[in-house]
């Protein structure tokens, strides 16, 4: 028996579709996006602990103070170091050290694998899990929320059709029962 609902219209089965598409877009591609950016970030963080490494590094001349350090908000400034590689080889580089350092103050610095200052620490296991699990819930939720709102958009057309059908349909049957009421 193929009955046809008389209450069921287009509409609805076409928002029953959006509703479904959305929901496995947000589910699946989330999933997806979360696991890709959460592994991307894992690899990123071990290449930095596997690539970086602490040297001890001496200030050749006193590290600036005063209104400079008070520009940066962790007290910080630019200032020229200088170490020896592990392979034996003398660097001078410009890294941040903690203002008002007097010449021949021995400060730690990281470097990657040739030999040049890296920009900092590398990210721990711990911190990087959680700013790797960061970086997934973001992605998944650049992926949920224009899924979702596409869908809310769409649905509200639908609604502005639905609306308009009844309306009309409205239209036709008011009369009717205006005459049997008066």
């Amino acid at each position: 028996m193929n009955a046809r609902n008389p209450l069921r219209r287009r509409e609805d089965v076409v928002e029953s579709w959006i509703v479904l598409a959305m929901w496995v877009v947000v589910v699946v591609g989330g999933a997806v996006a979360a696991v890709t950016a959460t592994r991307a970030a894992q690899d990123v963080f071990a290449q930095q602990r596997a690539h970086r490494h602490a040297v001890r590094a001496v200030l050749p001349a006193d590290a600036p103070s005063g209104a400079l350090s008070a520009l940066s908000a962790d007290g910080r400034v630019l200032a020229t170091v200088r170490w020896t590689a592990p392979d034996g080889t003398a660097h001078t580089g410009r890294t941040t050290v903690a203002a008002g350092l007097r010449a021949g103050s021995r400060v730690l610095v990281w470097q990657d694998d040739q030999g040049r200052l890296a920009p900092a620490k590398p990210t721990g296991r711990v911190e990087g899990a959680v700013e790797a699990g960061l970086f997934g819930a973001a992605a998944a939720l650049a992926v949920a929320a224009p899924a979702c709102g596409a869908a809310t958009v769409a649905r509200a057309c639908l609604d502005r059709r639905r609306t308009a059908r009844w309306d009309r349909e409205w239209d036709t049957v008011e009369p009717r029962w205006r005459h049997r009421s008066g």
